[in-house]
């Protein structure tokens, strides 16, 4: 048990530096082309679905990391169904047609404890430059 939460809280701390890094890309992203925000509403809203694409791909990522280490550690004769598996955890699902042996089963809720929190850290990021693209556009009561 004890060395599953090493894997699983080291497997948190690698996410939230590939997620950090991909907050970075996705603010650096609003922030060069902040200027067409105030151009229409059509444009903020493409600029934040390309921030929101690359914060999309950042879990991505994450849930790849995790079917990988499922895979490795011998779960899943299969890739794909371990990321499948690692999808339905990270988002909190919880469907169950596929669980992991008792050896690692403690995995899957680490692992949607860390989709928990790097969506939510995707829904920061990405509500800032919401917030941001709408400013001018909702009249400010004084």
């Amino acid at each position: 048990m004890l060395m599953n939460f090493v894997l699983g809280i080291s497997m948190m701390v690698f996410c939230l530096f590939l997620q950090g890094i991909l907050v970075l890309v996705a603010l650096r992203f609003f922030s060069r082309r902040e200027h067409i925000v105030g151009a229409s509403f059509a444009a903020s809203m493409r600029v934040t679905a390309g921030m929101m694409a690359i914060l999309i791909l950042g879990n991505i990522f994450q849930v790849m990391a995790w079917g990988g280490l499922f895979y490795l550690l011998g779960e899943f004769d299969d890739f794909a169904v371990a990321v499948y598996h690692s999808a339905v955890n990270f988002a909190t699902l919880g469907y169950g047609d596929i669980v992991m042996s008792p050896e690692h089963e403690l995995l899957g809720p680490l692992e949607a404890l860390n989709g928990v929190l790097m969506v939510g850290v995707s829904t920061a990021a990405l509500s800032r430059a919401f917030s941001e693209a709408l400013k001018d556009r909702i009249p400010q009561s004084h």
